[in-house]
């Protein structure tokens, strides 16, 4: 490293959040940067450790569970070339793995800087935002461009179907390597869950627009409002492409049944989410008086909940307030938990803090559930709560809570197999392909509800895996 005690010298900087009362009258990001110099400071204090824990994932708690980046990023590499002002190398090193740091530079939880050797006695280095920094001076002096086109091409035409990071990573990566590549997407804009399902102030949608654009400058196609099964059959897909990519996510998700759950006002949270994105493109801060007045509650603690109260508070809720039915965690490491793994205690989300700071009082109530919804004339008024034990509510313990609107964000179940069955798959193999030899699968869609990196991570790896099943086809054609 070029100063191996950087990390003594400076101090971690965090690129600071707008204040609360000023970041929730609009739906901007709600993230700041640091200026140039200081970020080099940042940079700088990545020390010289030895064995970094950082670039190189680690599993635990049934291999569901990560520590370091499960992309084997090569962190401390390009923190080191921020640090010398070589910013088109470290663009180079960031990219030879992640490939759209645009989107984990904003959103990434970032379980390299927890597992990172400083973190034992601090709070670890600033990656994510240091990452952040490296992908805009990429699309400042046309890196990003540039690293997109490939050498040679192949005229063989690969089709991915989903466009969220799983889609994009493969659809980068196939055109890298001089394939024609189509990516279908049944939403009206591509980006699929950095598009609709994270909020414009965690990841401006201009960012995502802006990766859009520079894909199809390199000879990507999109082709939107386009669902497999219903505006193209997946047997005219395998006729035309030489190799499908399914990178539908997993977006069937969990519901909760229970008395009054049909009426007007209970919503799954991606729809919730998807519309008010929708409203902000179109209308501006124009939509920050949607829920002016009304009461929410939303179900559900992990970040798509976090995600779903930001957003209320947006909207100009009159209050929000969460249940979530695990206990509360604890404020100090269990001993089970030891570094470098991702510390199972509480911690507070950027809407929870917004939501607490503007409403006050209990905005989280812990080992809780609904049980009924109640209203009149199809409309919700009430929310019948209970409390669980062992996730089972417990008789006697119900509450009436005054409700207009209910968000379910309790997770996502899984795929939706009936695309895998109109492609004929019934197996997906850990090395992407499936028992049609031509459909691989990658993202969400094959190993479940997970983070953004590891989207980019199985997107990059499926298309790989494409091509070297087609490396005998491609060789003759590009003869």
């Amino acid at each position: 490293m070029a100063d191996p005690f950087g990390f003594m010298k400076y101090t971690r900087i965090d690129n600071p959040m707008r204040p609360i009362y000023q970041r929730v009258k609009d739906f901007e990001e709600s993230e700041d940067t640091l200026s140039d110099e200081e970020r080099r400071k940042q940079a700088a204090r990545c020390m010289n450790c030895g064995v970094p824990h950082c670039h190189s994932g680690f599993f635990y708690g049934g291999g569901r569970a990560v520590g370091g980046c499960p992309n084997d990023n090569l962190i401390p590499e390009w923190n080191d070339l921020i640090y010398r002002s070589e910013d088109k190398r470290a663009f180079e090193r960031l990219t030879l793995t992640n490939y759209m740091p645009d989107f984990t530079g904003h959103v990434c939880p970032a379980p390299c800087e927890i597992s990172c050797n400083e973190a034992l006695h601090n709070k670890g280095i600033t990656i994510r935002n240091n990452e952040r920094f490296i992908i805009d001076q990429g699309f400042k002096y046309g890196w990003v461009e540039a690293s997109g086109r490939p050498t040679k091409r192949n005229d063989i035409e690969v089709a991915v179907v989903g466009s969220g990071p799983a889609g994009l990573a493969a659809a980068w990566r196939l055109n890298q390597l001089g394939y024609r590549v189509t990516v279908f997407e049944r939403d009206d804009r591509p980006g699929g869950l950095v598009m609709y399902g994270i909020p414009n102030m965690k990841l401006p949608k201009e960012d995502v627009a802006r990766r859009i654009a520079v894909m199809e400058k390199v000879g990507i196609k999109f082709q939107v409002n386009t669902t497999v099964g219903v505006d193209v059959t997946a047997d005219e897909l395998k006729q035309r492409f030489a190799r499908v990519i399914l990178a539908i996510g997993a977006r069937q998700a969990r519901d909760l049944q229970a008395p009054g759950r049909d009426l007007n006002g209970v919503y799954q949270a991606v729809d919730f989410l998807t519309k008010a994105t929708k409203a902000v493109i179109a209308e501006g801060t124009a939509a920050n008086q949607k829920l002016a007045g009304k009461k929410v509650v939303v179900i559900g603690g992990g970040d798509t909940g976090n995600d779903c109260i930001a957003t209320a508070v947006r909207l100009g809720a009159a209050d929000v307030r969460q249940l979530e039915i695990t206990p509360a965690a604890p404020t100090e490491r269990p001993d089970n938990n030891p570094w470098p793994e991702w510390p199972r205690i509480r911690k507070s989300g950027y809407g929870q803090a917004e939501a607490q700071e503007l409403f006050g009082g209990v905005l989280t109530q812990y080992e809780t559930t609904a049980v009924g919804f109640k209203g009149a004339a199809g409309q919700l008024q009430t929310l019948v709560t209970s409390k669980v034990d062992h996730f089972k509510p417990v008789a006697g313990t119900e509450q009436e809570v005054p409700a207009d609107l209910v968000l379910l964000a309790m997770g996502f179940t899984g795929a939706d197999t009936s695309v895998f069955d109109a492609f004929g798959v019934h197996e997906v193999y850990d090395d992407y392909r499936t028992d049609n030899d031509q459909v691989y699968v990658a993202g969400d869609a094959r190993r479940g509800p997970s983070l953004v990196i590891w989207g980019i991570r199985e997107g990059r790896k499926a298309a790989e895996a494409v091509n070297q099943s087609l490396q005998a086809l491609a060789t003759v054609q590009a003869e």
